[in-house]
């Protein structure tokens, strides 16, 4: 995310850019340390807005859910698996997926049931921007209709987004693709993408 970090700096936000340890631990686990980490680093702004890629969308939803910031401003999320992913449906209980995936990647499958399926709707101001570009032709595979490699379009979407738009990419590049970069700060200011609309 160094580039999109670099962008929104020379916009003149202050910008904590924050990983996280997805191979070890559960998504509850990683929104409480992620949510810790945000609050020892912005106990003097008035608003916290969130530009975040796959999983991370998915942490900043089970923040809101738990223990909502206060001050949460405008969200992006980038290939969020919001209504999970098909390829866990598939190969999540694969030793080697849970090795690189970690207990996280195994809460994300679709069923009804599953960990992303069971987060309340989203309540704040939320635009995603997702791919159809795969070069991951393995993942492509096992999941229906168009896709990043990883998420599909349709389990980018979910209910009550302020906006939506795909755009020609994969998921490991869609954070450096300079029209996404020009969208993210658009919808920071204006809660809109540039030219696009809810579809």
């Amino acid at each position: 995310m160094e580039k999109m970090a670099e962008a929104l700096e020379s916009k003149g936000y202050r910008v904590v850019n924050l990983g996280y340890d997805s191979r070890h631990h559960s998504i509850e686990t990683l929104a409480d340390d992620v949510r810790h980490r945000i609050l020892t680093k912005t106990n003097d702004v008035e608003a916290i807005h969130f530009v975040t890629h796959s999983l991370g969308g998915i942490l900043v939803r089970q923040i809101q859910a738990t223990k909502p910031l206060p001050n949460l401003g405008r969200v992006i999320m980038l290939s969020p698996p919001n209504q999970g992913s098909e390829v866990v449906d598939r190969i999540g209980d694969w030793w080697f997926f849970e090795k690189v995936n970690g207990p996280a990647g195994q809460q994300l499958g679709t069923a009804a049931g599953s960990f992303v399926n069971q987060l309340p709707p989203i309540d704040f101001d939320c635009g995603v921007i997702t791919g159809d570009r795969s070069i991951n032709w393995i993942n492509s595979c096992m999941i229906p209709g168009k896709d990043d490699g990883k998420v599909s379009i349709k389990s980018a979407q979910t209910d009550a987004l302020k906006a939506f738009k795909v755009v020609h990419v994969t998921h490991p590049l869609i954070m450096k693709k300079k029209s996404v970069i020009r969208d993210v700060l658009a919808f920071l200011e204006t809660g809109a993408f540039n030219g696009s609309e809810r579809n």
